[in-house]
């Protein structure tokens, strides 16, 4: 097929026609995304301002449909990146009715928005709760930890929460299955100083029910630890027959870590190293294996020598 050619000139008004139908094409194109429209973006509801004296739960999803009026463009861009991601709807009016109408809230509504969109409607408009009797518990805290020490370096004595409770509300049946409450994990690294931090009560699992406060303060109390060994004497348990039992040792060595501000207060007095009788006149074991039956739990043990003694019945 042979090829047409144009001369110069007509080259040049191809080209200039062309030139000004693209620039048609964006001018009109400009206009219409420069335009009022009104499109639907999904988001997440978070509820605030609960109720002081009545328990609820949501009668339908978390999410609803804003009917939001903006721009071509905002329309354009709307699924790559839809705001807000959720919204925040106050609760204030479950004080004296049992739904809350989102119509009454649009203003609150739009200024969440990060632009110039206007969220003109909320599908669904109202939202139901189903109400029970709201009741008060007092729950123990847990806390979650995930700390790593400087070497040689650890707790030095018992971890301190402030509160060591928190009050949890919400129906009967619900606060009757909750015995403690976690926090977030306590992260922290190369820690070789005693730190005070403030951790977030991790949030319920449990349907409509409230924690207050939402966290608490956690002293951790750091030191530097060393080795110590301690000659303890040991006690025979479980002789009900009153038996004469002689034991060969008739102490044992323990080592043990222990902070340094704790070094010289750290003595026998806070270890007993048992024998359980029964290992003999029930088991008939040829040797008693000692036990710590009390330790102070900001030491580490290392090891007790011997582990094992031998011992001697007389009749």
């Amino acid at each position: 097929m042979p090829f047409v050619k144009l001369t110069k000139i007509e080259r040049r008004r191809v080209l200039s026609l062309l030139a000004c139908l693209l620039l048609a094409i964006a001018s009109w194109f400009f206009m219409a995304l420069s335009n009022k429209y009104v499109y639907t973006a999904k988001t997440v509801l978070i509820y605030k301002n609960f109720p002081q004296w009545r328990a609820f739960h949501p009668l339908q999803s978390d999410t609803v449909d804003l009917q939001v009026e903006g721009t071509g463009w905002q329309l354009l861009f709307a699924r790559l990146r839809i705001n807000p991601q959720s919204i925040s709807v106050s609760l204030n009016q479950l004080n004296t009715k049992e739904f809350v109408v989102f119509s009454d809230q649009l203003y609150n509504i739009n200024k969440q928005l990060e632009s110039t969109q206007k969220v003109i409607s909320v599908k669904p408009d109202t939202l139901y709760f189903d109400f029970t009797k709201r009741t008060v518990k007092k729950v123990p805290v847990k806390l979650n930890q995930k700390i790593d020490f400087v070497k040689q370096y650890g707790v030095a004595s018992e971890i301190k929460l402030n509160p060591k409770y928190v009050m949890v509300t919400g129906p009967k049946e619900e606060l009757d299955k909750i015995t403690t409450l976690p926090t977030e994990t306590l992260k922290l690294d190369k820690v070789q100083n005693t730190t005070t931090v403030r951790v977030n009560m991790q949030h319920s699992m449990h349907k409509n029910v409230s924690i207050l406060p939402s966290a608490i303060e956690v002293k951790l109390p750091v030191d530097e630890f060393t080795e110590k060994t301690l000659e303890i004497p040991l006690k025979i348990i479980n002789n009900r027959h009153y038996s004469n039992i002689r034991l060969y040792p008739k102490k044992v060595k323990v080592t043990f870590l222990v902070a340094l501000s704790y070094f010289q207060q750290v003595n026998e007095d806070f270890i007993t190293a048992t024998v359980d009788a029964e290992e003999w006149s029930v088991l008939h074991h040829n040797r008693f294996t000692i036990k710590l039956t009390e330790f102070p739990d900001y030491c580490r043990l290392v090891k007790i020598s011997p582990s094992k003694v031998d011992f001697v019945v007389e009749n």
